[in-house]
């Protein structure tokens, strides 16, 4: 086992220098849920160590310690087993004697004290138990109210439900969870099925049924948003922020009839959604790069002025790009990442590329704006802010929180317009 704790410990190094993304290493299932997890309560295990150590220890030292500490506290990992190769972890990384000894003792002392104390204050508390930066438990607290904002905190803690959904063009979720031996397990919509906690995602990628094409990966929320569109068949449809896929291959696999266009600004992302499209053996899409943030753009043979375009969609799906917020326990790095800043600066992009969107959509066609947070700057403002600019345009119903409706589902916003011409 040592060497999985080698390689979670060299993701982990990664992700606090350069920031990179943890699920995209490869690790196995151990190795994935132990990096994972120091991640996702990294503040708190940070806590703990300083509790126990008088001088800062180097930032590899660190790791070794928070690692651990959650096998020993979070996993189900005997408290010797846990200190023995977190020692024999820093000598393998070459950390030299002093630092094994270090690690030593200080787990030692973990075992024997138990865990420390935490901050009176309620914020402060609410931030370091549930590894959540202060700044944005304030900002939770002043949105929701101190109980909402906790119930907030401790859901980044969980480990989400992952989901498979159902290619309805190649077989049914019933037969499907047959043949991947996952009977009795939830089924929504008559297309996603929920993955046991003992089913391993990285188990259902090698079977034959995924690699034909009857089932991919997705989390029902992406339904509740695609809903909204009010799908007919024949229609014109614009997944403006497309890639990596997901909802663009719900839409198609829902009915052949539409005609998919489907952009993205990064020209690497849309070739692996032509794999997947290829996978599913779907044939009713179209893709292309295309950055909206850069300028008003609309699909090639389209014109911006919307009276006199030859070609106008139906329907725009505008998945905007986010702070992540309401996925965080999906995301766990993405917490990290935010500053106040970042979610003003993510707004404006996404108001731009609702303005510039907007232009492709044809008179009484329906355009439904979606982000995976929940957080007013990127969702409600965004959507006031358009509205008062392009009276035009006018709310179709409530605004859409799946996340509300089911704890399973992610934590996303969608709000439906309609341009009444």
């Amino acid at each position: 086992m040592l060497t999985e704790r080698e390689e979670a410990f060299r993701v982990l190094l990664l992700w606090l220098k350069d920031g990179s993304f943890i699920k995209e290493s490869g690790l196995s299932p151990f190795a994935m849920e132990l990096a994972l997890g120091v991640c996702r309560r990294h503040l708190y295990l940070e806590y703990f160590v300083k509790s126990l150590t008088k001088k800062k220890p180097s930032l590899e030292a660190r790791v070794i310690l928070e690692m651990g500490i959650f096998q020993m506290f979070f996993m189900d990992v005997p408290d010797y087993a846990a200190i023995n190769a977190s020692v024999e972890l820093a000598k393998s990384a070459n950390l030299g004697e002093s630092t094994a000894r270090l690690v030593n003792a200080v787990l030692r002392t973990a075992r024997r004290q138990g865990e420390p104390a935490l901050p009176p204050q309620r914020v402060r508390r609410v931030s370091i138990e549930n590894s959540v930066p202060e700044w944005l438990v304030r900002r939770w607290f002043d949105v929701y109210g101190g109980d909402r904002a906790e119930v907030l905190a401790k859901a980044t803690l969980d480990r989400p439900t992952e989901w498979i959904r159902v290619n309805l063009q190649k077989t049914s979720a019933p037969v499907l969870a047959e043949k991947l031996g996952i009977t009795g397990s939830s089924i929504l919509y008559d297309r996603y099925i929920e993955i046991p906690r003992d089913v391993g995602v990285k188990l259902l990628l090698a079977t034959p049924e995924f690699v034909k094409g009857e089932f991919s990966f997705q989390n029902p929320s992406a339904f509740e948003v695609v809903k909204l569109l009010d799908l007919k068949p024949g229609l014109k449809v614009w997944d403006a922020c497309a890639a990596p896929g997901g909802k663009t291959a719900l839409m198609a696999e829902m009915d052949s009839s539409l005609e998919i266009f489907a952009s993205d600004s990064s020209a690497s992302r849309l070739e692996k959604m032509q794999d997947l499209m290829n996978r599913l053996g779907l044939t009713n899409i179209k893709t292309e790069v295309l950055d909206l943030a850069a300028v008003a753009h609309t699909p090639e043979g389209a014109e911006g002025d919307r009276p006199h375009s030859p070609y106008l969609f139906d329907r725009i799906l505008l998945d905007v790009p986010c702070s992540n917020m309401g996925v965080i326990a999906r995301r766990p790095e993405s917490v990290y990442r935010m500053t106040p800043e970042s979610i003003n600066e993510i707004a404006e992009l996404q108001f731009q590329i609702l303005e510039n969107a907007s232009t492709a959509l044809a008179p009484n066609g329906r355009l439904v704006y979606a982000t995976c947070s929940p957080d007013p700057v990127e969702t409600t403002r965004v959507i006031a802010r358009f509205l008062k600019a392009h009276p035009e345009f006018e709310k179709v119903g409530p605004s859409v929180l799946p996340g509300q409706k089911d704890s399973r589902f992610d934590g996303f916003f969608a709000q439906a317009l309609e341009y009444k011409k």
